[in-house]
């Protein structure tokens, strides 16, 4: 298995919001946009949360991240995988969130895309600002299938609340 490395953290104006992802799909890393796989509902979360439709261009729905003060990014900087599956991620290299968190004051929520990225966020034991809230939500990836699209579009309503 060889190394794999992730995506580099897209900025978000000023941002206000981080979220994180465990580690890019492989449909992911090869378009090199964050959430690139159609079956994940990230796009449709953020198109009915943020108005940000979803048939956009990547990079215009990026710049519309940005004007909304949102930056993406994952918690693991590189690991090892075989498959797309987050439960065959090996050998982690965490990202520097902490400093990521220091060189951008004005986030105050970070949201860790799944019960995956949350466990990661805790294993790696950083601390965070006080006035920086971690909250794990629903994952949007589609191996996410116990948690109905309605459920996760009510967890990710924290969006409207920054």
């Amino acid at each position: 298995m060889s190394l794999l490395y992730g995506l580099p953290f897209e900025p978000g104006g000023i941002p206000h919001v981080l979220i994180l992802g465990s580690f890019p799909s492989p449909l992911s890393l090869g378009a090199g946009e964050y959430y690139a796989n159609p079956r994940n509902q990230f796009w449709d979360i953020m198109e009915i949360h943020l108005g940000i439709s979803k048939v956009l261009p990547y990079a215009e729905k990026m710049a519309c991240l940005k004007e909304r003060n949102v930056c993406l990014w994952d918690v693991i900087f590189s690991c090892e995988r075989r498959g797309a599956m987050d439960r065959d991620i090996r050998n982690v290299t965490p990202n520097n969130i902490p400093l990521f968190l220091h060189d951008h004051p004005g986030i105050s929520l970070v949201i860790a895309n799944g019960t995956t990225a949350g466990k990661y966020l805790k294993k790696f034991g950083q601390e965070y600002p006080c006035r920086v809230r971690v909250l794990t939500l629903p994952s949007t990836s589609p191996a996410n299938a116990r948690t109905s699209f309605s459920e996760k579009l009510d967890a990710w309503e924290v969006l409207l609340q920054t």
